[in-house]
């Protein structure tokens, strides 16, 4: 079974889908499963494996989900004697599990190939990410247009979902010509798993974007998945700092931080 998991885990990083590896590292008494027992849950709900069936792995399979959405790993104690007092059984045993976050490489997918998208691609290929480049003008996505891209998706930002899997490791952002185009194309992106949506502009270009969108018959609750204006206040200019303001959001939203100073924590 640890070999069908093994695999499984080295297919979901190659796809870019998250799971939660679930790991029994003690267990005592009449424990249903011992030492070593693995169950794999991967984010779209499967999973390979068990740690010993009926409610404490219900449990263990909610604690998972929770493992992939918070990235951090956790460990589990059970003790299994009186389910009045909440036990996940009555066989008398205690078992320990530990729980990790099985992450694909993140990837960025830039909307909008020109000066941010360009600056934008060259600092999230720094900071480790895998880097795409979509744009309805081909001639602003190619290698030699933006070189620190990984991958290049010449189309409609509508049709983009026809081109390439997004899932939740994967983060979008629109850096486009215009308020116009997003409104035409931002909605098929709305349904997607994207751990991140950020469209760039003021706050009137989203007011007049989000208008456009609720026009269109897009709920105001998928719309607030939307991070817009993005980036942290920095007062950025140039596409360079402005790219900087907005991976340093996606950081911060990524890894948990606050945004503020280090001297004020």
């Amino acid at each position: 079974m640890n070999d069908q998991i093994y695999k499984k885990i080295n297919d979901i990083l190659e796809t870019g889908v998250s799971a939660a590896l679930c790991t029994i590292i003690s267990s005592s008494g009449s424990a249903p499963r011992h030492e070593g027992t693995k169950m794999l849950v991967v984010s779209d709900g499967s999973f390979i494996g068990t740690v010993g069936g009926g409610t404490i792995e219900d449990q263990v399979f909610q604690e998972a989900f929770n493992t992939i959405l918070t990235r951090k790993p956790r460990v589990l104690n059970y003790s299994m004697v009186d389910p009045n007092r909440g036990d996940p059984g009555v066989c008398g045993g205690t078992v320990e599990i530990f729980v990790e976050p099985i992450l694909p490489k993140a990837k960025i997918i830039i909307i909008g190939g020109g000066h941010v998208g360009k600056a934008l691609s060259r600092q999230a290929k720094f900071l480790g990410y895998q880097v795409a480049i979509s744009d309805d003008r081909p001639e602003f996505c190619t290698p030699d247009a933006n070189p620190d891209a990984d991958e290049f998706f010449p189309c409609q930002m509508s049709d983009l979902i026809n081109h390439t899997k997004i899932t939740d490791s994967t983060y979008i952002i629109l850096t486009t010509r215009g308020s116009n185009i997003d409104v035409e194309g931002l909605a098929p992106l709305l349904e997607t798993p994207a751990a991140f949506i950020g469209v760039i502009g003021s706050k009137r270009r989203w007011a007049f974007t989000k208008k456009g969108l609720l026009e269109k018959g897009v709920p105001e609750e998928v719309i607030s998945k939307v991070h817009s204006p993005i980036g942290i206040e920095l007062n950025a200019e140039t596409p360079e700092e402005i790219a900087v303001s907005i991976m340093a959001e996606i950081i911060m939203l990524r890894n948990g931080g606050s945004g503020k100073l280090m001297n004020e924590n």
